[in-house]
């Protein structure tokens, strides 16, 4: 243990050097040429230095003053170290620099060649990867990758593109990155999910396609005292360019978690958006009021479905509990309706600000809730029927056509599309201090972001992504990602065995949960728990 003074003079040298430079030059300012910067900033630092000695907050300030700041300063760029200087091509946080790379190179038509062999692991666990035919099919149009989303009870189906964009509200997003999105969108002929914020003026600018997110904050369509407002959803969900509505029950990064944005963030803009009130906290609850049961739900599908002249309406979550949606399909059983598409939001999906528990602690992963919705759906006997989109993380086209093996129909991306009009993952969305313009409101910040180039980017991003999956069907002897099933794609468990994921994902039996016969303990318990009536448990003795 070193003596006290050997210690003091460790913690105040620095300062004491300082101090005395400010004070002894002072004589010699008229003396010496140059010497007045020098000594200002010894006056200034000097200051400083009795402010750290004197402040209650910051111990190390008050134990090491003046230099005790370099570890704040450290602390406030160690992000950007990490990422530029320090960070692996594969390491994932939340997105590797090999990701972002593919994004951007794809979005400047720079191509997504990868010289001289691949760098993963190919012996490591859980390396994927789709096996190909030595019959490759010819080279599809990826224009034609599209599916039709609206089952019988819709009136005005839509053909959606497999890969959109997903929920991103204005609000989280500036104003010039839903004109770039949205205008990609149009040019590209794919789609905009609003998220729950509702239209702004910026998504209807350019005229692409939108898919509208309905939240329990019921932005677009409220009432005064905060419930859905049937009249104002009718004038919204009517225009041409809506195309499908989608409720949101849950988001993957803070299921069951609701939101505030603070009077002060309340633009004027973001208010008459929402239909809110300035001067005053806009809220999106934790729970819907429109409804409170499964069947309520489904009533609901039903009126908006009504509502909007019979375009397809549906539901996103992030699967939690597995007898509530469960008993949501039990609902459908027993009412006969339907929702035309389900979204399946995984616990790794992306968000602006959420408690750290919740985006590391909640909710089930893409891959298992996609299974789970799919094989309940088969087990119900609905799964033809209804259309089921998936998002989570989705950068590649392996991505896609990994999710598509799995069950869905199409997938959404939110962060890959933020990555093709600039974000280079500074992290700091909930600080209003973007430094590309993507997630401010701020507006200076925001006009870096050039919206006619960023559009032109959003395209190209998806235009070379769905040339690379139609390559990787073309290698697998396919000719439509409708046609990838759980047999085509691989994964390594150990060092020495590979299995296809149709040997390690669980399948149902079509009509198995009506007809009985369900070898799974984990779906049959969970159907025996789950009620039309209520998104409550039913007991086990009394299923």
């Amino acid at each position: 243990m070193p003596p006290m003074h050997v210690s003091l003079f460790s913690r105040y040298a620095a300062f004491a050097l300082i101090a005395a430079f400010a004070v002894l030059s002072l004589p010699f300012l008229g003396a010496v040429d140059g010497l007045w910067p020098f000594t200002l900033a010894a006056l200034i630092l000097t200051g400083i230095g009795i402010h750290d000695l004197i402040q209650p907050r910051h111990a190390v300030r008050r134990n090491y003053p003046v230099i005790g700041h370099i570890r704040y300063m450290a602390e406030a760029i160690r992000p950007e170290i990490r990422q530029y200087l320090l960070e692996d091509d594969d390491e994932e946080v939340p997105f590797s620099r090999a990701q972002r790379s593919l994004v951007y190179a794809r979005a400047k038509n720079e191509g997504g060649e990868k010289p001289f062999g691949t760098l993963s692991d190919v012996y490591g666990e859980g390396y994927e990867f789709i096996s190909h035919s030595v019959r490759p099919a010819p080279l599809a149009d990826p224009a034609g990758f599209r599916v039709t989303v609206g089952g019988p009870q819709c009136r005005q189906p839509y053909s959606a593109s497999v890969f959109n964009i997903s929920a991103m509200s204005f609000g989280a997003l500036s104003a010039n990155a839903i004109r770039a999105l949205n205008k990609g969108a149009k040019m590209g002929g794919f789609a905009h999910d609003t998220g729950e914020g509702s239209i702004s003026p910026y998504h209807r600018e350019n005229g692409g396609d939108l898919i509208w997110e309905l939240g329990s904050g019921y932005f677009g369509c409220r009432a005064a005292d905060g419930h859905f407002d049937p009249a104002k959803f009718a004038a919204q969900a009517r225009d041409p360019q809506v195309k499908m509505v989608e409720i949101k029950m849950s988001q993957g990064a803070k299921p069951g978690h609701g939101g505030i944005l603070p009077a002060h963030k309340v633009s004027a803009e973001i208010a008459a958006t929402r239909g809110v009130p300035m001067g005053a906290d806009c809220v999106s609850p934790s729970r819907h009021s429109a409804f409170s049961t499964p069947v309520e739900l489904l009533q609901f599908i039903e009126t908006l479905r009504d509502l909007s002249d019979g375009k397809p309406v549906g539901f996103k979550l992030c699967i939690g509990h597995p007898w509530e949606f469960m008993g949501i399909v039990k609902a459908m059983l027993e009412t006969g309706i339907l929702p035309d598409f389900i979204v399946v939001d995984g616990k790794e999906g992306g968000t602006g600000a959420a408690p750290v528990e919740f985006t590391d602690h909640l909710g089930v992963p893409l891959r298992e809730g996609l299974l789970f919705v799919h094989n309940t759906l088969i087990g119900a006997g609905l799964r033809d029927k209804i259309r089921i989109g998936a998002a989570g993380k989705v950068v590649s086209a392996f991505d896609i056509a990994s999710l598509l093996a799995l069950g869905a129909d199409w997938v959404n991306a939110a962060r890959g599309f933020m990555f093709a009009i600039g974000c280079i993952q500074s992290q700091s969305c909930h600080t209003n201090r973007c430094p590309t313009g993507v997630a401010t409101q701020d507006p200076l910040r925001q006009r870096a972001l050039v919206v006619p180039d960023k559009a032109e980017r959003v395209r190209s991003f998806h235009r070379n992504t769905m040339k690379a999956l139609a390559e990787m069907l073309a290698a697998a002897g396919l000719d439509h990602p409708s046609k990838l099933g759980p047999h085509h794609l691989a994964r390594r468990i150990s060092s020495t065995e590979i299995r296809l994921f149709s040997q390690i994902h669980f399948g149902m039996r079509p009509g198995a949960l009506i007809e009985g016969g369900v070898t799974s303990d984990f779906y049959k318990s969970s159907w025996e728990m789950a009620r039309a009536d209520s998104f409550d448990a039913a007991p086990m003795d009394a299923a």
